[in-house]
């Protein structure tokens, strides 16, 4: 696209033969440099001056600064029309030269046609079609059975062309293709300006870079620096990663992608999505950016485990990559959900650290600490071990009674997983328990209540089935009538089952849920910036409209903002 301006050349031709001066200044007459052989042919060409070409040389006419020769030409003076066959060739000043078999031009209307085989050549690149139209009053030049571009590094083609003098615009239509070195570009429509080389796509268009592939319904694109957005049914594939939105934003030369509003971003090799209203991609550091309701999703196990945070960070390549979420962290599987300040995974240790007055649910277990770490088997990716440091405590409801609660405390608490079920856990150093132990008519027996140094918990079905008391324990099972209410709660009992994360939509706040999107404009009408900066222009010129358009100045169309993490 860089050399675009060459086959825009092309159609200069047809602009600087429309450039003509006005008729009290010029005439419109066609005149004739070299008639060579003439004759007549009343009963095929009724008023007309047939000119044919010598030994030594074509025919020659005039007409405005364009020199046109021919084999034949039925020329009708009165008419000031002109009709050329045969080798057909136009010259505008040194370089620019079209042939073609046929030609008409009226030299009144201003309109001119050149039809088979019509090649155009300004020494550096050669437009070829069927049929070329020209209209020299409404300053335009155009085809529409198909044309092709070529010059020393792109190859254009398209089944309708049309070149608008005044805004230098040129608007491809129908199957339009152009070869770059650099990229490839696909599109039903696209608008080209020559002064800005700014590209704008309407339909369906691609454009497919060397690293990247770009895929929208309406868009922009700078041909000049590798840069655009798209405003509808936007897909870019950059980096390993698909990314969808309602509008999208690349980069090449800062290797940068961000979106605006119902963000989905798929990585491909860590078989993960986010999600978010605003999200920025950072290839050099293999990193992603999301905030306004972002949620991360992965695969754990034939489970979604979904993570959420104000602001979302994936950073790092495959097996050394870190996802972060800040502030009112919260994820969501199936048997496992928490929230925390903010939440640190790293692919390469495979630990999930729960950062800042951290909160864990495992199916019906409440579990609670200074700092929860859960950590993932690197080989068989399934979910190994728990890890709770300082004040560690786990709290269930017991779901016979309904109103008393399990209870298991100490500094720290370590947890096994077996086929993601969370199996052993062992409380170390000061810990307490308080049990509901019952038969199995599920009458209850008592309440146990014990001190020790060390308590095992086996659990089946995600329910304590088994307790071992290790080095000097100290308890009893208490019946419930001989143990107070107030003695039923370990020091430092606090149940927040209001809180519990059940369903991955209670990941989000009312904040979250209420968040305003940004409109985007350029959606149903002309995403035109280049057309809306011509318009100022002239307004700006014109003493009158100048005063005018202050108050009704168009603004830019809004491209989302890069902000580094």
């Amino acid at each position: 696209m860089k050399r675009i301006s060459f086959f825009i050349l092309i159609l200069s031709l047809y602009t600087a033969i429309a450039q003509e001066e006005t008729p009290q200044t010029q005439s419109r007459q066609i005149n004739i440099v070299y008639g060579a052989n003439f004759t007549k042919n009343e009963s095929e060409y009724p008023g007309a001056s047939i000119f044919s070409r010598d030994d030594e040389r074509q025919v020659q006419f005039e007409h405005q600064g364009a020199d046109l020769w021919c084999d034949i030409a039925i020329f009708y003076s009165k008419e000031n029309r002109l009709r050329a066959l045969g080798n057909v060739r136009l010259q505008q000043g040194d370089s620019i030269e079209m042939n073609s078999a046929k030609l008409d031009w009226n030299g009144n209307t201003s309109l001119a046609k050149a039809w088979e085989n019509v090649d155009l050549s300004d020494g550096k690149m050669t437009l070829t079609t069927d049929t070329l139209y020209f209209d020299r009053e409404k300053q335009i030049s155009y085809y529409n059975s198909g044309g092709k571009v070529v010059d020393s590094v792109n190859v254009l083609t398209s089944k309708v062309g049309t070149y608008f003098t005044e805004l230098k615009k040129v608007q491809f239509k129908d199957k339009v293709h152009i070869d770059n070195p650099e990229y490839i570009i696909d599109s039903e429509q696209l608008d080209y300006y020559r002064i800005s080389k700014n590209a704008y796509m309407y339909g369906p268009s691609t454009i497919t870079g060397e690293d990247y592939k770009i895929y929208c319904e309406r868009g922009f694109y700078d041909t000049k620096v590798e840069q655009g957005y798209g405003i509808k049914n936007t897909r870019i594939d950059y980096d390993n990663k698909i990314i969808k939105g309602d509008s999208l934003y690349f980069d090449k030369a800062t290797e940068f992608a961000s979106g605006t509003n119902n963000i989905k971003i798929t990585d491909t090799i860590n078989n993960s999505v986010i999600k978010a209203h605003h999200a920025e991609v950072f290839k050099a550091k293999d990193s992603v950016f999301a905030t306004k309701r972002a949620v991360s999703i992965s695969l754990v196990q034939n489970d979604s485990l979904y993570m959420h945070g104000d602001t979302l960070m994936a950073t790092g390549k495959t097996e050394d990559r870190i996802v972060r979420a800040f502030r009112n962290a919260k994820f969501y599987k199936t048997d496992l959900s928490g929230k925390c300040d903010s939440i640190h995974f790293s692919e390469k240790t495979g630990i999930t650290q729960l950062i800042t007055n951290p909160i864990l649910w495992n199916v019906d277990n409440q579990i609670t600490g200074d700092s929860i770490h859960l950590i993932t088997d690197l080989e068989t990716e399934k979910l190994d071990s728990l890890k709770v440091l300082e004040n560690a405590f786990i709290i269930s409801l017991d779901t016979i009674s309904g109103t008393g609660y399990n209870q298991a405390k100490g500094k720290d608490l370590f947890g096994k997983f077996i086929e993601n079920e969370l199996k052993i856990i062992d409380l170390v150093k000061n810990t307490e328990v308080i049990y509901y132990v019952y038969n199995d008519d599920e009458e209850l027996i008592g309440i146990d209540k014990t001190i020790c140094s060390r308590i095992r918990l086996l659990m089946a079905n995600n329910d304590i089935e088994d307790i071992s008391f290790f080095v000097n324990p100290d308890g009893d099972i208490f019946p419930e009538k001989d143990l107070p209410v107030e003695s039923r709660k370990l020091k430092g009992f606090v149940w927040r089952g209001d809180e519990r994360i059940r369903s991955k939509d209670e990941i989000f706040d009312e904040d979250d849920n209420n968040i305003e999107l940004v409109k985007i404009r350029g959606i149903e009408n002309p995403i035109d910036i280049d057309a809306e900066e011509e318009e100022r222009n002239k307004n700006e010129n014109d003493p009158v409209n100048a005063i005018n358009s202050k108050a009704t100045k168009p603004k830019k169309t809004q491209v989302t903002k890069v902000q580094t993490p």
